[in-house]
């Protein structure tokens, strides 16, 4: 059920992990569903946000915000999608912009992971029934590679090649300005905003480490377009870091990229001004094939709106 509960921490627990504390306390939430509303943010601590590992104070009051339950099992639904590459373990898919990766609060339906359950007759489990195969996300707003698992073996394989960080992931993204110097490295943690609580921030009190490294691809009209690697995977992260930089993906209202362009000509302000997304693009994925070995290295050109976009602003 739905709702947001307070507790109070009792002498006899304190020093306890806030997880551990708060699932002996509300018994019907696991230690796993404890930790992942404390990754999203419906934790708090005296109202502020707080970690999994931090150690409660008797007296403080915690704060959970738990969802309405969704559906059990998601339906599957006919939605087209490209086919980058599949086998019998493994496919990878070229999401487009505004398709949400896994069903979810206000997205029930017509998910990727609807369109996956169409396509494919068995997904791997792991990822649990609402995220089957599902090893990585993109935000809804971002176009273009995205793997997912047919099988356990396979799932378990990349599962761990994400996590040591051997997968390579690269991005094209259109930003305001053009950055100086044309390449560099981002080192700067992320967390969750202290007060808008749906945001990230590389001023956050309890920021995670996280590494993102670029290269200017062309200078354009008020803007640029840059290939992104990131070397960790934090939430939003390529969003942030460029924010953080000064040059915020163009289209990206939350992160400062709805902002009035600087480009010279009408036409060009004009395209960055209606651009109604984050002009974001997983173009490029590359990782050891979970079951073969085999290197696998896949590539998705810009999404339409994208090339568009470029052409307008190509002085």
């Amino acid at each position: 059920m739905g709702g947001t509960r307070t507790v109070e921490v009792e002498a006899a627990g304190a020093g306890e992990r806030l997880d551990a504390w708060l699932a002996r306390t509300l018994p019907d939430l696991s230690r796993a569903r404890v930790q992942a509303l404390i990754a999203e943010g419906a934790v708090t601590v005296d109202g502020a946000a707080s970690r999994a590992s931090s150690r409660v104070r008797a007296g403080q009051r915690v704060a959970v915000a738990v969802p309405d339950l969704q559906p059990a099992v998601p339906g599957a639904e006919d939605i087209a999608l490209v086919v980058v590459y599949e086998d019998p373990h493994l496919l990878v898919v070229n999401k487009p912009a505004g398709l949400v990766v896994p069903p979810g609060a206000g997205t029930p339906s017509g998910t990727l992971v609807n369109a996956l359950l169409h396509h494919v007759r068995d997904l791997s489990g792991i990822g649990g029934v609402l995220r089957p195969g599902i090893v990585h996300r993109l935000d809804r707003g971002t176009s273009g590679l995205i793997v997912v698992a047919k099988s356990d073996a396979a799932h378990q394989g990349l599962a761990a090649q994400f996590a040591s960080r051997a997968v390579e992931k690269q991005y094209l993204a259109v930003v305001h300005g053009v950055p100086r110097p044309r390449s560099g490295t981002i080192d700067a943690p992320i967390g969750r905003h202290p007060v808008q609580r749906k945001k990230m921030s590389t001023t956050a009190p309890r920021g995670r480490a996280a590494r993102s490294s670029y290269v200017v691809e062309e200078a354009l009209d008020g803007a640029a377009l840059l290939r992104v690697r990131i070397h960790t995977g934090r939430t939003h992260q390529i969003r942030v870091h460029l924010s953080s930089l000064g040059h915020p993906i163009v289209g990206d209202a939350t992160y400062g990229g709805s902002r009035s362009p600087s480009s010279s000509s009408a036409a060009a302000r004009a395209a960055i001004a209606s651009f109604p997304r984050p002009a974001l693009h997983a173009a490029a994925l590359a990782f050891d094939h979970p079951v073969t070995g085999e290197r696998l290295s896949l590539e998705a050109a810009l999404p339409e709106d994208m090339a568009r976009l470029m052409l307008a602003l190509r002085r």
